[in-house]
């Protein structure tokens, strides 16, 4: 897992060939204006763009997930929310079998840790970050947008 702001994502650009089309996607793009949906980017890469309100704690926690085949690049455009994060080597309740339709995998566990993102914030999510996010920090709605990374 990696957490930073938007302004340092060239240091991370090397790490995953599409990543460095993902932040040029966000520091290109009026992200305020992105419509809800699913954006192809590029082959491989996809954005999904979400502007709702967070979940309560339990709420998030029914979807403690992680994936195989994609990496989430989680990116806070307005808002701030919390996400609960486990390693998935020390997940040992699993709550579904892994769906390779999906790529999902859902867990029992309690969360390891929380941690905030606020606006202009991102996270990288890799197949071993098992986590819950979206949980409301505030009342107002959080818009966001969470980047599917072929690995």
């Amino acid at each position: 897992m990696i957490i930073d702001n938007l302004e340092n994502a060239a240091t991370y650009a090397s790490f995953n060939p599409l990543f460095q089309k993902a932040f040029d996607f966000l520091n290109t793009t009026d992200l305020e204006s992105l419509e809800i949906g699913t954006i192809q980017v590029a082959e491989g890469l996809k954005a999904i763009v979400s502007d709702k309100a967070g979940k309560t704690e339990a709420e998030s926690l029914e979807k403690f997930e992680c994936h195989n085949a994609n990496l989430d690049i989680q990116f806070v455009v307005r808002g701030e929310e919390r996400i609960g994060w486990k390693p998935r080597n020390t997940c040992v309740d699993p709550k579904t079998e892994y769906s390779a339709e999906k790529d999902v995998q859902f867990y029992n566990d309690a969360p390891d840790m929380y941690f905030q993102l606020k606006t202009g914030q991102f996270v990288i999510l890799y197949p071993g970050d098992v986590h819950a996010p979206m949980i409301a920090v505030n009342d107002k709605s959080i818009k966001k947008v969470v980047f599917k990374v072929k690995i």
